[in-house]
């Protein structure tokens, strides 16, 4: 008897501390008695249901976020990956790498210790000495971010949808808001409906639409951080869909749109990863951080090109893992950071308060941030240029030994690139196929009536040329459902490239003979389709867009409308022939930089490419160096192998001539820029940067190669009016060679280093050309054509004489009127002479 009172106690002890995990989602109107912006109409949501036995927990207290800890990991994370350093055996784990902790299973998550928030304006703990362990980091996620820039609208049959986001591998999230923006049609609002909202497939709540009407509505709801992981899903749903799907033609009518800017306010825990190279790139990059990355790199009080050298080749390749994010490189001088950082230099040197390891090789190793040993430091040590590069390439060629915080790199050769092979760039010698343009086979196919539209993004080189009326082939081979309810006649496949609408397709054949023999029975569809493409669509970076517009009969039932069991698909064999297109431009073109990186990203590795900073570069040079390094591995798909850095112009610049160069300086390094516009169309004028005034021999020769419409006068008139801005200058190198320069400048380094931000604007990206780009804060971006361009790339000979015929018309023609007085005048001489002899004998008769 006792045994089983002892059972029936543990029983209920057990349900009891089961209970006590039990969670819900707190509802907090959006802006408090403490908030000054009750900008819009906020609304209270149902809270979520308590689990039986189960108490409420405010989602911010400790017990909350312990439970979030417990539940919010990864199954792909273990203890190994993620230790808190309070825990227990978290000095060993530290030093061993990623040994996992002996007394936790593998699955089970790793604790969560509760701290309170980091301090955004420092970052350090309030004594200043040093930052807090485990600091909890905030960061706003909207839909925006999560691939939705117009926002998510529900009408019509699609009446459900949703959006993904991703939370790094080393953070564990503590509190979690969901603050959502809403424009709902009069008609839905006045339906008793709501909207469905889940996470993970987790039931988060349902907004009354009905509470809602035209204006932009915000809604509060504070998530349950422990249904946080690594991959979500935020789903959206109507209510009463199938009533609404079956409404047909009223997509005008029913719709809520999600705004972009509904977004979720996050807090994460970071958590101690451990010294263990086999991490690399976390914790410095992680692709799933839905925020734009942040790697601090550190170099000594005196900066070797050497240094800034492999610094580059690390900053390429965090740019080729970012897809479509820029990445900041905060750049230190002689000090640490606070959080994580890459350090450069030689055995022995001395950066900070750390002294980096005597070695006889080039090494990398990983240590703890004596500011706080939550944050990671990544060594890259040598002893000279070449070790360096070696070190660095050992990073970012192939995966580092896990277990260990400390190797020697081994000696191997760095291959060098072929022009125009960059991975990401689009294969010109043959046709394309779009399943190797694809992510997978599967993208190229949707299901059901309503669906997303089939997207496949490729880049290509920018200097691609065909002769005007020339085209190329975009072959599409499609199949549409045949199911009888759908109406053959309203549907149609619709593609566009980069936004620009090129044509529909039907699903029959279209004529009188075609009609008739359809009506007859015959078989009359349309399954593949040759578009002739005009060269000047295809930008550096393209996206291909399908969508299948399925309409179906108005006698369709109710119950088809909603069912997936009908696919539409591009065959995977459909192809891009850019195979007789010729790689040749007019250079400089400053929007073939922005870019793509053209014409140094030509060989991808930029082999022929000098970068150039100022003997004595400041941190904000540095910065915009490494920032268009990024970009250019973002462009093409391959680390700056073999880039080379130069510190300022050295006596012997005659290897320069078969290199193209890169210069970021800002226009207070006078020595630099005066040496390298000397013979361009700039000049610097009491401290400025001006235009040179056009001499009547530069006027003639623009005249002469059609050039008309220079406006040098126009870009001296801004450059004069304007204080602080900064942009792109580029002009003929000034060593032969038929090279380019182009140069990253601004009036000082403040403002260079503000360049990546602009980068970021597309607005501003597609006002970047000519040869010189100016971007103040005030007016944006103004671009100015002001010295002449050249030709550069190849073209078989006959192409080049009709190019350069089309290029200079008006010396062609003054030829061609001079040839004609010569022949004309000749000519009247030899019938002159003829008419006198015949006269002569004439008369002599």
């Amino acid at each position: 008897m006792p045994q089983r009172i002892g059972k029936i106690a543990c029983f209920f002890v057990v349900i009891a501390i089961m209970g006590g995990l039990g969670f819900s989602a707190q509802i907090n109107p959006a802006y408090g008695a403490d908030n000054a912006e009750p900008a819009k109409p906020v609304y209270r949501l149902p809270p979520l249901p308590v689990p039986a036995g189960g108490q409420a927990l405010p989602p911010g207290s400790a017990d909350a976020q312990g439970a979030a800890g417990a539940a919010s990991a990864n199954p792909a994370r273990s203890s190994a990956d993620a230790t808190p350093p309070s825990a227990p055996g978290a000095a060993a784990s530290s030093d061993s790498g990623s040994a996992p902790d002996g007394g936790l299973p593998m699955d089970f998550p790793p604790p969560v210790i509760s701290v309170a928030p980091q301090d955004n304006s420092g970052g350090q703990a309030a004594d200043g000495q040093s930052a807090q362990i485990n600091p909890i980091r905030d960061e706003t996620i909207n839909v925006a971010t999560m691939g939705q820039p117009n926002g998510l609208t529900l009408s019509g049959g699609q009446l459900q949808s949703g959006v993904v986001f991703t939370l790094p591998q080393d953070q564990v999230a503590t509190t979690a808001r969901l603050f959502l923006a809403l424009k709902v049609s009069p008609e839905l609002a006045a339906r008793d409906t709501s909207l469905r909202l889940t996470l993970n497939g987790q039931d988060l709540g349902n907004v009354a639409l009905n509470q809602a009407n035209a204006v932009d509505n915000v809604f509060q709801l504070d998530i349950p951080a422990a249904m946080v992981v690594g991959n979500n899903n935020l789903s959206f749903s109507v209510s009463d869909e199938n009533t609404l799907q079956c409404d047909r033609n009223q997509s005008d009518k029913y719709w809520v749109t999600i705004l972009p800017a509904s977004h979720i306010q996050l807090s994460s825990q970071i958590l101690d990863i451990g010294r263990d190279l086999g991490h690399f790139p976390r914790p410095f990059f992680d692709p799933l951080s839905m925020q734009s990355p942040s790697v601090s790199f550190i170099f000594g009080q005196t900066v070797k090109p050497e240094a800034v050298t492999a610094a580059a080749m690390l900053a390429s390749y965090f740019g080729l893992l970012s897809n479509y994010r820029n990445v900041n490189f905060p750049v230190h001088l002689n000090e640490l950071p606070v959080q994580n950082g890459i350090l450069f230099g030689a055995p022995g040197e001395k950066i900070g308060d750390i002294t980096l390891p005597a070695a006889s090789g080039p090494t990398l190793q990983m240590i703890d941030n004596p500011l706080n040993p939550v944050y990671k430091l990544l060594l890259v040590v040598g002893r000279n240029s070449e070790e360096l590069r070696q070190a660095a390439y050992r990073a970012i060629s192939s995966p580092l030994p896990s277990r260990q915080d400390i190797i020697q790199v081994a000696t191997q050769g760095i291959p060098l690139r072929q022009p125009y092979d960059a991975p990401r760039w689009i294969d010109t010698s043959k046709p394309v196929y779009l399943k190797d343009l694809a992510q997978n086979t599967d993208s190229l196919t949707v299901n059901g009536l309503y669906h997303d539209g089939i997207r496949i993004g490729f880049r290509a080189a920018p200097d691609l040329f065909l002769w005007d009326g020339d085209f190329f082939p975009v072959q599409i081979d499609y199949r549409f459902p045949t199911e009888s309810w759908i109406d053959e006649d309203r549907s149609q496949l619709s593609i566009t490239l980069n936004g620009t609408f090129l044509r529909s397709l039907s699903v029959n054949k279209r004529g009188l003979v075609e009609t008739a023999w359809h009506k007859l029975g015959g078989d009359t569809r349309q399954e593949s389709y040759s578009l002739q493409l005009s060269p000047y669509l295809i930008y550096g970076d393209n996206q291909l867009e399908f969508y299948f517009s399925l309409q179906p009969k108005p006698d369709a039932p109710c119950s088809l409308l909603t069912s997936n069991n009908i696919k539409s698909r591009i065959d995977p064999d459909s192809y891009i022939d850019l195979s007789k297109t010729h790689h040749f431009t007019l250079l400089p073109n400053l929007s073939y930089y922005v870019g793509a990186a053209f014409p140094f990203s030509r060989l991808a590795d930029f082999s022929e490419t000098v970068m150039l900073l100022p003997a004595k570069p400041e941190a904000g040079e540095i910065a915009a160096l490494l920032a268009m390094a990024a970009r250019a591995g973002n462009a093409t798909g391959i680390p700056l192998n073999h880039v080379e850095v130069r510190l300022g112009l050295q006596g012997d610049n005659a290897q320069l001539a078969d290199k193209d160069i890169l210069v970021f300086s800002s226009l207070k390094q006078t020595a630099l820029i005066g040496d390298l516009l000397a013979s361009s169309p700039f000049e610097m004028r009491n401290g400025l940067l001006s235009v040179k005034a056009e001499t009547l021999t530069d006027k003639l020769k623009g005249y002469f190669s059609g050039n008309f419409f220079r406006q040098g006068v126009e870009a001296d008139r801004y450059l004069a009016s304007t204080d602080a801005w900064r942009g792109f200058l580029s002009f003929a190198s000034p060593w032969p060679g038929n090279r380019l320069v182009v140069m990253a400048t601004a009036t000082d380094s403040d403002q260079l280093a503000a360049l990546n931000t602009d980068l970021q604007s597309l607005t501003i990206n597609a006002g970047i050309r000519g040869d010189i780009a100016v971007i103040s804060s005030e007016n944006g971006v103004k671009s100015f054509s002001v010295g002449s361009q050249f030709p550069r790339g190849e073209m078989p000979w006959y192409m080049m004489i009709i190019w350069y015929a089309n290029q200079h018309i008006i010396f062609l023609s003054l030829c061609g009127l001079l040839f004609a007085i010569v022949i004309g005048s000749s000519v009247t001489v030899l019938l002159a002479r003829h008419a006198a002899k015949r006269l002569a004998n004439s008369a002599n008769k």
